[in-house]
This record gives C-alpha cells, sequence and structure tokens, in this order.
C-alpha cells in the first residue's frame, strides 16, 4: 500500500485522540477507547470543459503541488454546503475571473488526489461551460497560467489527474 492510503496515515480518532484507532473495514476506522466510527468517502470536485471558438480546450497550469506546473482543467473541490454548479461557477471566477452563462452536466470519474501526503479519493464531475467572456482571462488563486489546446493534441504525460484524462479524452470523441 502506498504511504499516502489512509490506513497508513490515520493514526489518531479525531473525536478523542485514542490512538487505539484501528481499521473497521477497507474503508473504516473505529475507536476502541469512545467507539466512534469513521468513514473514508470520496470528496466531491468539478471540472469546466471549456470551448473557444478554434474548438480548443481551456487548460490551466497548476501553480502548486501537487503537480505543479502541469496541466488542468479549471475547477476544484466543492465546500460543504455548495452546489456543483455553484462550485464551478465560484471556481472559474476565483481563478480565472470567468462569469459562466450556462453550464451543463457532462460526465463524471473517480480520481485520488494526494495532499499533505494522504490520498484522497474524490468524485469528479465535469460540466461544458459557455463564459460571458473569454476576453481578459487571468491566472489567478491556484493557477500560474492557462492556455487553449484541442483535445487530440493533449499530452497526457503533461495532465497526471485519470480523471482530466477520461473527460479531455470523452470531449474529443462526443463533442
Amino acid at each position: 500500500m502506498p504511504e499516502t492510503h489512509h490506513s497508513k496515515v490515520i493514526q489518531f480518532c479525531p473525536k478523542c485522540g485514542s490512538n487505539d484507532f484501528p481499521p473497521d473495514s477497507e474503508r473504516s476506522f473505529k475507536c476502541r477507547n469512545c467507539g466512534f466510527h469513521f468513514f473514508i468517502n470520496s470528496a466531491a470536485a468539478v471540472a469546466a470543459l471549456v470551448f473557444n471558438a478554434k474548438g480548443e480546450l481551456l487548460f490551466t497550469r497548476r501553480a502548486i503541488m501537487p503537480n505543479k506546473g502541469k496541466l488542468d482543467l479549471p475547477g476544484g473541490f466543492i465546500d460543504p454546503g455548495e452546489s456543483a454548479e455553484e462550485a464551478l461557477k465560484r471556481e472559474l471566477k476565483e481563478e480565472l475571473g470567468v462569469n459562466v452563462v450556462s453550464l451543463e452536466y457532462f460526465t463524471s470519474a473517480p480520481n485520488e488526489y494526494v495532499f499533505s501526503g494522504y490520498s484522497i479519493f474524490t468524485l469528479d464531475l465535469a460540466f461544458i461551460v459557455v463564459p460571458e467572456s473569454l476576453e481578459g482571462l487571468v491566472a489567478m488563486d491556484d493557477i500560474s497560467g492557462f492556455e487553449f489546446i484541442r483535445p487530440s493534441d493533449v499530452d497526457f504525460n503533461d495532465l497526471p489527474a485519470f480523471s482530466m484524462q477520461y473527460f479531455v479524452k470523452e470531449a474529443g470523441r462526443r463533442l
């Protein structure tokens, strides 16, 4: 098992702090001190598929680890209490200054996002997004830049997330 797997990282009960917190199943832990039962569930994240008039897809460059400098699709984690649609609108505004005219669900895929030495399993939801404008985009927040690339020309070695690779392949095939 990789060092980032939850069974290698989680050692203490988040409720009482006990170190008597063994795995109860493949995706849960149960504290022998206070009885707290902790489940490893998928986090939710969103990704935008934004095309320009030439049929090129908008990609961002990651400004932070993991995968700093690599390609990504605009998007990010869904905050508690936020819908997927609200999250994607917020992320596009935070990362690129983009206002959304419309968005439509496209597909989803599981992913593993390793952050701070811990595997976060996600369910990533992709949306086709029509922006108000693609003029005046500005790289902000956790991205260092952006570029437009035809889905058929993407170097998948430069796009490390499995879910993002799947979205790009599906967009090239279906759109």
